[in-house]
């Protein structure tokens, strides 16, 4: 059984017994993507709501919500899974740093979980669990086996969604 790890910006698909994992998510989001029949799980680190945001042509599609997760079904599919079966988790999308105004600009961490949830939502992927929001930073890690999302944040109880 391996761990894999997904870093800033990265995304990738494990299958069964292997695990997934990504570290740091402050504003950014974990979208994981869980097939429980083939027992398939993804994951994509993301950093920002949209491509447009995105410098010149070639960007990295794992950066950016509207980008990550329609790519992120597709290295899923090409792994085996059947999109009708899946089903996603969230976790991320704090707001890191208190900034004097409400300028929404600013609240990128929940720009970024509605932009997850717009992109999902198109694609017709139902989420099952989220832990979002908040002042702090968290670890995510997707089994396998179970399909289990444990949320692991500094001061904090492990969560298991």
């Amino acid at each position: 059984m391996a761990v894999i790890r997904v870093g800033i910006a990265e995304g990738g698909v494990v299958g069964h017994p292997d695990t997934i994992s990504t570290l740091g998510l402050g504003s950014c989001v974990g979208v994981t993507l869980y097939d429980d029949r083939k027992r398939i799980g993804g994951m994509v680190h993301v950093m920002l709501p949209s491509t447009e945001l995105a410098r010149g042509e070639a960007f990295n599609k794992a950066k950016f919500a509207d980008s990550a997760v329609p790519d992120l079904l597709g290295q899923m599919i090409r792994h085996g899974a059947d999109q009708r079966r899946l089903k996603a988790k969230l976790a991320g999308g704090a707001q890191m740093f208190s900034y004097g105004g409400e300028d929404s600009l600013l609240k990128i961490g929940a720009r970024n979980v509605d932009a997850c949830k717009k992109a999902l939502k198109s694609l017709g992927i139902p989420i099952v669990a989220e832990d979002t929001g908040g002042s702090w930073g968290r670890t995510i890690e997707l089994c396998t086996e179970t399909g289990m999302l444990e949320v692991r944040a500094i001061g904090r109880d492990k969560k298991q969604i």
